[in-house]
């Protein structure tokens, strides 16, 4: 395995900062937009989960890092998070099975040795082979902007303005209870790659707005698919933390904002 030396500018925990510069180390209580240092590509990662992960908007990082469309990344690829756009190199693209388990490291990271380049991973929706069966679909009230509940159950944590905080809300409930998305969109991740959510499903709603619910037992979806306001998309657990709850974040333009004042009042 390649060893990795973690080096950080401003930290969340602690680090030694060896030469060259230093990063942001982050995680899921830290809400600012990583704005320097890099991250080595691995498999499992797309250029939505690399986003979401370090606070950006998908489209912005790929213009700083001149990733053009169809958006294709490869494992070893250095994403930037500073400086202007540097050219993407072409590989010759291999069937790359994607693990369900090894997640990636939540932290940018330097690669001490030389990382081979590898094929491709395409980081927009890929189209499933066959479309899975659509999971029941549970009438919701919407509020006046088009979003619903996820869950059923009592708040237990509040959103914060305060980036060392909460970047959502965490719903409380039972083992396997039914998650549902909070508005029509497609699934651009589901998976366990993103430290400190655990099984977790993102959703894309527009070019603006996408929502993710963490700590699920069994996600129901996958990338590509179509999903309906109030569609069951996984079942709530409690992977990544210490107790069953569901956490779930909207997210405008990369930037977390509260999902309360989109929900309905109760």
């Amino acid at each position: 395995m390649v060893g990795v030396l973690v080096i950080a500018g401003t930290l969340v925990g602690c680090a030694s900062s060896p030469p060259g510069g230093g990063v942001q180390v982050v995680d899921r209580n830290q809400r600012d937009r990583v704005t320097s240092g890099q991250y080595i590509v691995r498999r499992g990662d797309t250029l939505w989960s690399i986003a979401f992960r370090f606070g950006w908007d998908w489209r912005d990082l790929a213009r700083v890092n001149g990733i053009q469309p169809p958006h294709v990344i490869y494992p070893g690829q250095r994403i930037r998070f500073s400086g202007g756009a540097t050219r993407t190199a072409a590989a010759t693209p291999q069937p790359v099975p994607r693990p369900s388990s090894s997640p990636a490291p939540s932290t940018p990271v330097v690669v001490a040795n030389p990382v081979p380049r590898q094929p491709a991973i395409t980081t927009q929706p890929k189209p499933a082979v066959s479309q899975p069966a659509r999971t029941p679909v549970t009438p919701v009230t919407r509020s006046a902007s088009g979003w619903a509940w996820p869950a059923n159950g009592t708040i237990i944590g509040r959103f914060s303005s305060n980036g060392s905080l909460n970047k959502g809300i965490d719903i409380a409930g039972d083992l396997g209870q039914p998650v549902l998305a909070a508005s029509d969109g497609t699934v651009v991740y589901a998976g366990s790659g993103l430290r400190g959510y655990g099984e977790l499903v993102i959703i894309k709603h527009s070019d603006t707005y996408v929502s993710a619910y963490g700590h699920n037992r069994r996600l129901l979806v996958r990338e590509g698919q179509q999903v309906k306001a109030g569609q069951s998309i996984a079942e709530m657990g409690s992977t990544g933390t210490d107790r069953v709850k569901l956490h779930f974040e909207i997210r405008r333009q990369g930037k977390p904002v509260d999902p309360l004042q989109y929900l309905p009042r109760r």
